[in-house]
């Protein structure tokens, strides 16, 4: 008996501390956050991730229709719907998260942030269903991921550790490890290793480039530097023509073949050729 006693007050400790954990996860990065009592009572997303725990653990030893029942009401509960064979690691955050998605073949890292609105979900097309049982067709998030509000991480693809995923974005690409996508489809506005802080909604700052904003600008700048080429060769091919009837007015006993009165086009064709280079 007293060994029973000592085994159940040994996982009950291991228990509360993991949740402490998750609380201080959540407080960490949360500056509204003020104490784990607040976040245990009011936080939908602390409330998803243990009845996911639960949910997960029926899963995995067969009782799947009941990980399932699990599931559901903590989705009527939350608004968050985790499917109970996704495999979630800890310290887990999802900040209000009404309306954020997360499919069964999907993993995630430890210390992960998810934004409301977030889909972990797949792409592949549900008319053989039976053929993608057990395929993994669903997002890795690693370590330290963050996904903004609303942001779309779709198909068999990885976050690496420590990325940034715009809110808004559709990400169907692997975003390397500390990088930052930004759009739709995502794409790369930070290169990889370059996010290292704390970024609500996945926005590594306010003045975050815009890669078609970019690419206009180079268009633009190019377009200029073409129109005043274009210029120049039209002011030398201007003087070429009028050095070319100068030249033929001075030269006697020479007929103008050109429609251009006093034009001779074999006398100007050296200047011409110049111009034109």
């Amino acid at each position: 008996m007293a060994l029973g006693g000592e085994l159940v007050n040994t996982m009950a400790g291991m228990i509360f501390k993991r949740l402490a954990e998750e609380l201080d996860g959540i407080i960490a990065r949360d500056p509204a956050a003020r104490s784990r009592f607040e976040v245990a009572l009011t936080y939908p997303g602390f409330h998803a991730v243990i009845a996911h725990r639960l949910a997960n653990y029926l899963w995995r030893n067969g009782f799947k229709t009941f990980g399932r029942v699990v599931s559901q009401i903590a989705r009527w509960v939350t608004g968050i719907e985790i499917h109970p064979g996704a495999r979630i690691g800890q310290r887990l955050f999802i900040d209000h998260g009404m309306g954020t998605v997360i499919g069964e073949m999907a993993i995630v890292g430890d210390d992960v942030t998810l934004y409301q609105g977030v889909t972990l979900g797949g792409i592949l097309p549900s008319v053989n269903s039976a053929a993608q049982i057990g395929v993994k067709r669903h997002p890795t998030l690693e370590s330290r991921a963050i996904v903004g509000a609303g942001a779309q991480v779709l198909g068999n693809i990885t976050v690496g550790a420590g990325a940034r995923v715009g809110a808004a974005s559709v990400v169907l690409k692997d975003v390397p490890p500390g990088a930052a996508v930004v759009g739709n489809p995502g794409r790369l506005v930070m290169p990889r290793g370059s996010c290292s802080e704390f970024n609500a909604y996945g926005i590594p700052s306010r003045d975050l480039p815009d890669p078609t904003a970019r690419a206009i600008e180079g268009l633009l700048d190019q377009v200029s530097s073409l129109q005043a080429r274009l210029r120049a060769l039209e002011g030398e091919l201007e003087e070429a023509k009028a050095l070319s009837v100068t030249l033929n007015g001075a030269l006697p006993g020479k007929a103008a073949t050109s429609d251009e009165p006093g034009l001779v086009p074999e006398a100007a064709s050296p200047w011409l050729k110049e111009a034109s280079r």
